[in-house]
């Protein structure tokens, strides 16, 4: 726990506090306070063009828990290797699996060090079960299942997480091998969960546009949904399929349809 400990400090000093980071960006439009203020003002910028922006990171949150408690639930899944995490919130991975299912083992990947400096609130963890965490990149997939094998079992099924993550690799035949290397590193029964911002509205489009040009920060990719499904080949998608997530199996609702954000996502099976 001391190296751990110690690790985390030495990559806190590392935290560039003059460029925005998609991780703290999303903190800030969930409400939560790790972030900078320049983490605030690309915010800001996003959502003054694309004001439907906090909604965005909303729903994409909410799609996050349904996905595990699913996996959990539904689906007998006892591990999950979940890159990009982002800054601890309410109900993270391990929270909601462990409710399920005490003995569940996850493992976080992500490459921003503000991250890991608050790793111990990931790593808190059931006496049955566990958590860590890796500070690694997704553009580095035998590098991330090398080291998470020191907590999971790639002899039994694991649910793959891969939110809001891949539209941070730009190109998408690398995105589509990323997602192909860890896969297949997986043994059958496992599952993808994923989603991103898609191209089905103008105006978010528009509003990522200018974040990429003007931010300085990582750009980020918004894709259709034909090309989301290319993640998905090979594998059995759970209906209803690729959908704009509020809608892929929302909770009962009181007032209506739920409504269409431009993030989509979906859940597939490999065989």
């Amino acid at each position: 726990m001391t190296d751990r400990m110690e690790r985390a400090q030495q990559l806190a000093t590392q935290i560039d506090t003059t460029v925005p980071h998609s991780a703290r960006i999303w903190n800030y439009l969930l409400g939560g306070k790790d972030h900078y203020a320049v983490d605030r003002e690309a915010g800001d910028k996003v959502c003054e063009v694309f004001p439907g922006m906090v909604d965005i990171t909303r729903h994409s949150r909410a799609f996050i828990g349904r996905v595990v408690r699913h996996l959990a639930a539904e689906e007998g899944i006892r591990q999950f290797l979940d890159i990009g995490t982002g800054l601890p919130t309410v109900d993270n991975t391990h929270e909601i699996a462990q409710r399920v299912a005490p003995e569940c083992r996850i493992v976080y990947v992500d490459n921003d060090p503000l991250v890991l400096a608050h790793a111990q609130a990931l790593l808190t963890s059931t006496p049955e079960g566990a958590t860590s965490y890796l500070h690694a990149d997704v553009r580095d997939p035998a590098g991330i299942l090398a080291a998470a094998a020191d907590t999971l079992d790639f002899d039994q099924p694991v649910g793959l997480m891969l939110m809001g993550v891949l539209g941070l690799v730009g190109d998408y035949d690398q995105a589509c091998a990323v997602t192909r290397e860890l896969l297949d590193a997986l043994p059958p029964g496992s599952y993808l969960g994923y989603n991103d911002g898609s191209t089905t509205d103008p105006a978010y489009v528009e509003a990522i546009r200018r974040f990429n040009q003007r931010s300085g920060a990582v750009p980020y990719t918004p894709r259709t949904p034909e090309q989301m499904a290319g993640f998905f080949e090979g594998l059995e998608l759970l209906e209803p399929g690729i959908v704009s997530v509020p809608h892929w199996r929302p909770e009962a609702l009181p007032f209506g349809e739920p409504p269409k954000v431009a993030a989509y996502g979906g859940v597939g099976r490999k065989s």
